[in-house]
């Protein structure tokens, strides 16, 4: 894997030794995963809201998170801005403040502060779930694309296009460097983006069993125990939202299948449901945000052996497949 994929625009694009991905993930994706991540030779990402108590400030959060993390690594790193949070301005502003030097963006206009992070000598990544989506993060000029796959976690947009079908599509409609995510958690996802024309990978379940995770044990033990078949898409009248099935993702289904509006909907949603399930391990009354691959994921490791062992193995898949093509 080494040699075989260091040179890819990702990598000379953000000065990471492998293009591997964090996930931006809201509660958990906090500056000590950020800074493990990064150490290990990919790109860690910081969230606003990560391990924030329940009522907290997610700007206050976040600065201390970038501080945080600067005062572990001299590596890079990046901070996830969800264009739908309320202090969307205000945490742009820190990021500004803060000097940071990459910002993922999703879920809204990726016009809205490119080229202000750009004037600031910022990369800006955005995600995407469609080939529409990612023309216009081309034409709002961003340094990269995730593009997500349906099988991703957490919400994942009204696009239900699986990953083997988005990426090259993606891929052919701009020029910018594609990044997949959805459902990968090894090096044979990796393998596979990479034959369908990505130049990285972004990973957030596999990301969520590891030493350096906040997430609730019972999260954790209950993604170790998944099968093939044990996620679920719910509020699809809202944000489709990958989950773990669980009591809470039961109840809301029931509640959707019997006719339940938007608003019955958002009201039995409530606030921060998801903390309630990843930080605080209540699955019965919280959600538990999990990618389709989660019946790969059999045991809790360090960061970095993840991606050293992906490292690794990435060769040997290759050859399998050269081999196989004769």
């Amino acid at each position: 894997m080494e040699n075989e994929v260091r040179t890819t625009r990702v990598c000379d694009l953000f000065g990471i030794q492998y293009p591997i991905l964090q996930g931006g993930m809201l509660w958990l994706a906090t500056a000590e995963l950020a800074v493990a991540v990064s150490n290990a030779g990919g790109l860690g990402i910081i969230s606003p809201m990560a391990g924030m108590a329940r009522r907290g400030d997610s700007v206050k959060n976040l600065q201390e998170q970038i501080r945080k993390a600067r005062g572990l690594t001299s590596k890079l790193f990046g901070v996830n801005i969800p264009l739908d949070l309320q202090p969307g301005g205000l945490l742009i502003d820190l990021v500004l403040k803060e000097k940071v030097e990459i910002v993922v963006t999703a879920a809204g206009n990726p016009g809205l502060y490119t080229e202000l992070l750009h004037r600031e000598g910022i990369k800006v990544i955005h995600v995407v779930s469609s080939v529409r989506q990612a023309q216009l993060a081309e034409s709002c000029a961003v340094d990269a694309i995730i593009a997500a796959g349906w099988e991703a976690a957490g919400h994942i947009g009204f696009n239900e296009v699986p990953l083997f079908s988005l990426i090259p599509q993606v891929v052919d409609a701009v020029s910018k460097p594609v990044i997949a995510a959805g459902g990968i958690v090894d090096a044979r996802g990796v393998a596979a983006a990479f034959s369908l024309g990505a130049e990285g990978v972004q990973m957030g379940t596999r990301f969520i069993a590891v030493e350096e995770s906040v997430a609730h044990p019972n999260y954790i033990r209950a993604i170790l125990e998944a099968k093939d078949t044990d996620t679920v898409i719910t509020s699809r009248k809202l944000l489709p939202t990958r989950s773990l099935r669980t009591e809470f993702s039961r109840r809301l289904l029931e509640l959707e299948e019997a006719g339940a509006s938007a608003e019955e909907i958002r009201e039995f949603l409530g606030y921060s449901r998801a903390r309630t399930g990843q930080l605080e391990g209540d699955l019965a009354n919280g959600e538990a945000y999990c990618g389709s691959s989660a019946g790969l994921i059999k045991e809790v490791l360090p960061a970095a052996l993840i991606i050293r062992r992906m490292v690794e193995e990435y060769p040997k898949i290759v050859k399998k497949i050269e081999s196989a093509m004769g």
